[in-house]
């Protein structure tokens, strides 16, 4: 195990420093720490909140709203969960010392889209070229 790597708390990757350095690895480490614990909050409220909220409401449109709301919370949780093994994947790229390139070009992914979305795996150039690939083959 690794000493920690000194952070202060207005630290913000720069260009002009060696790309995915201990600080910036652990600035990143700690974003996608922070975020995941955030989302396992929110999905732990959402359970107590269903659990709380199974009662018997005998109006047939209220019941209807009710199920609603559930089944949209549900859909959200589900996508946090694949958040979740998303950001679980980037935080084993950092280990790994993968984290910050991209998977198709082996090229740097610029800190501004890291900062923005940390668990990118793709340059911004890849992305949009895999995404118009991906849309010419689903119109076929």
């Amino acid at each position: 195990m690794k000493p920690e790597t000194f952070l202060p708390d207005d630290y913000r990757p720069a260009e002009d420093e060696p790309f995915m350095n201990e600080r910036q690895l652990e600035y990143f480490r700690r974003k996608l720490l922070a975020w995941k614990n955030d989302l396992l909050a929110e999905s732990r409220d959402t359970i107590e909140a269903l659990q709380e909220a199974t009662r018997n409401i005998p109006d047939v449109t209220d019941r209807a709203s009710e199920e609603t709301d559930r089944a949209l919370e549900l859909r959200t949780r589900d996508r946090q969960r694949k958040l979740v093994a998303k950001i679980d994947a980037a935080l084993r790229r950092i280990d790994e010392g993968e984290y910050g390139y991209c998977e198709v070009t082996g090229e740097p992914i610029s800190l501004k889209r890291l900062d923005a979305r940390p668990i990118a795996t793709m340059s911004l150039e890849a992305q949009e070229r895999h995404e118009r690939r991906e849309k010419v083959h689903r119109d076929d």
